[in-house]
C-alpha cells in the first residue's frame, strides 16, 4: 500500500525547500513509529512524500496519524504504474473495480510536461476505457455470477459519485480516488522552539496548536499551587499535552510550583495588582526556562479583554517582565471561536474538566485593569524577586510526555 503525501506552503520555500521536505519526511517516520506502524520506506519524490507499507491492514490507523501531521495539505492511498497510457488504463480498472459508484469523472494532473498526451487527452482516453469496461461488466453479468456489477454508465463532471485522480510525475504515475485533508502548515520543529504557558483551561492548548502549526516546537510550562487536589490538575495538564502530541510528537513540560511566589505577593503587595504581579512572575520564570531550553519566544493563550489581566494596558505592563517576543495567536478571537477549535483538535473535553487554577486564588474583588508600570515595579521591590524565581526553577519538575 502506498500513501501519497502532498504539501502546499513548503513548495514556496525556494532554496530551503529540501530542508522542509526532509523535516516533513522525518516527522512522518517518527509519527508512524510512535504508533508502532510498520512501513517499508518514506522518501521524497517529485514534490511529494511517498510512504510504502507492506499491506493495508493498518489503513485506518495510518489515516488517523497522517491527518494530524503538520505540513501535510492532503494525502491519498494510491497505486502507481509506469508512464504509459495503456498501463494507466489497466491501473484505472484495478483502482475502480474496488469501488461502487453510478457516476464518475477522471481528473489528470500532468506534472511531467514531456508526457506525450495532455491532461485532457488522458482524461478522455481513460474515461472511454472505463465506460467500455463498465459496458463489458454489464454484458457479462448474467453469465458470470462472480462478476461485480457496477451500474455506472456515464461521466459526470460536476459532483460525481467518484473521481479518479491521475498524477503524471517525473518517473511514475499515481492513481487514487480520495484526497484526505491534513492540517497544513509547516512541519513541526522547522521554526525553532518556544515556551508555552499552559493552564488547565481552554485557551492555552489552542494557542499552542496554532504556533505548532507554524512549525514551532512547544516546551510547556505549567504553574500550580500545592493546595488539596492539585495532583489531579497536573494530570489534566498531562492529558492536554498528550492530546497536542498527536500533532507535535513528544513534548517536554515543566511543572513549576507557584505557592511561595503567590504567598509573598499576597502578604507584601497591593491587592489590586496581584494578578498583574502573578503574570509578570510567570513570564520571568518562563523566560529563564526559555534560556535553558534555547527557546526564542513565549506563547500564551491571552485574548484581549477576556479577563482583567488581558486588557491592553495590563498586557503591556506584564510584557515588560521579559525581553522575549510574546506570541498571542488568540488575541483577536471570540471565545466561541476558541471553543470550536478546541473541539476540533481534541482538547475541549479535557479542558472543561474541573481544575485548580493558581491565578484564580486570592484574586481581589476589583483587580486593576490599567496598571501603571512604575507602581508595579514599586510593589516588586517589596519582594525578593530573583530569589523567588531561582527557587521556583530549581524545584520545577520536568517530564517528557
Amino acid at each position: 500500500m502506498l500513501a501519497l503525501i502532498h504539501y502546499d506552503e513548503i513548495a514556496l520555500k525556494g532554496g530551503n525547500r529540501k530542508f522542509f521536505e526532509q523535516k516533513l519526511a522525518e516527522n512522518v517516520k517518527k509519527s508512524l513509529c510512535q504508533k508502532g506502524i510498520v512501513f517499508d520506506s518514506v522518501k521524497r519524490v517529485y514534490g511529494r512524500v511517498l510512504v510504502n507499507f507492506p499491506d493495508d491492514r493498518e489503513k485506518e490507523t495510518i489515516r488517523a496519524v497522517l491527518k494530524n501531521i503538520f505540513g501535510i495539505a492532503h494525502f491519498s492511498f494510491a497505486q502507481e504504474c509506469a508512464k504509459d497510457i495503456e498501463k494507466i488504463k489497466e491501473k484505472s480498472f484495478d483502482v475502480l473495480s474496488r469501488q461502487e459508484f453510478t457516476t464518475f469523472k477522471v481528473e489528470t494532473k500532468r506534472g511531467d510536461k514531456n508526457f506525450a498526451l495532455t491532461s485532457q487527452q488522458v482524461n478522455e482516453q481513460v474515461g472511454e476505457h472505463i465506460l467500455m469496461w463498465l459496458e463489458n461488466e454489464r454484458s457479462l453479468a448474467p453469465f458470470n455470477k462472480g462478476a461485480k456489477l457496477l451500474s455506472a454508465s456515464k461521466v459526470k463532471l460536476d459532483n460525481p459519485d467518484i473521481t479518479l485522480y491521475i498524477e503524471i510525475a517525473e518517473k511514475d504515475v499515481f492513481l487514487y480516488t480520495e484526497k484526505i485533508a491534513g492540517p497544513g502548515g509547516l512541519p513541526s520543529g522547522v521554526s525553532g522552539k518556544a515556551i508555552c504557558l499552559i493552564s488547565g483551561g481552554i485557551d492555552s492548548p489552542v494557542a499552542a496548536w496554532y504556533l505548532m502549526k507554524r512549525g514551532v516546537a512547544a516546551v510547556f510550562v505549567h504553574f500550580y499551587s500545592t493546595q488539596q487536589g492539585y495532583e489531579q490538575s497536573l494530570e489534566k495538564v498531562r492529558d492536554l499535552v498528550r492530546a497536542l502530541n498527536a500533532f507535535g510528537l513528544n513534548s517536554k513540560i515543566y511543572f513549576v510550583s507557584f505557592s511561595d511566589i503567590q504567598k509573598e505577593i499576597v502578604l507584601s503587595t497591593q491587592a489590586d495588582l496581584r494578578v498583574v504581579l502573578y503574570r509578570r512572575f510567570m513570564f520571568a520564570v518562563a523566560s529563564e526556562i526559555a534560556q535553558k531550553e534555547g527557546a526564542k519566544a513565549l506563547i500564551t493563550g491571552e485574548n484581549v479583554g477576556q479577563v482583567a489581566s488581558q486588557t491592553l494596558d495590563n498586557m503591556l505592563v506584564i510584557s515588560q517582565a521579559t525581553s522575549l517576543p510574546i506570541l498571542r495567536p488568540l488575541a483577536g478571537f471570540d471565545k466561541i471561536e476558541i471553543i470550536d477549535k478546541a473541539k476540533k483538535i481534541g482538547t475541549y473535553e479535557i479542558s472543561i474538566q474541573p481544575h485548580l487554577d493558581c491565578c484564580s486564588m486570592f484574586v481581589p474583588k476589583h483587580p486593576q485593569t490599567k496598571a501603571d508600570l512604575k507602581e508595579v515595579r514599586k510593589q516588586e521591590k517589596k519582594l525578593k524577586v530573583k530569589k523567588l524565581i531561582a527557587s521556583a526553577i530549581k524545584n520545577a519538575k520536568i517530564e517528557t510526555i
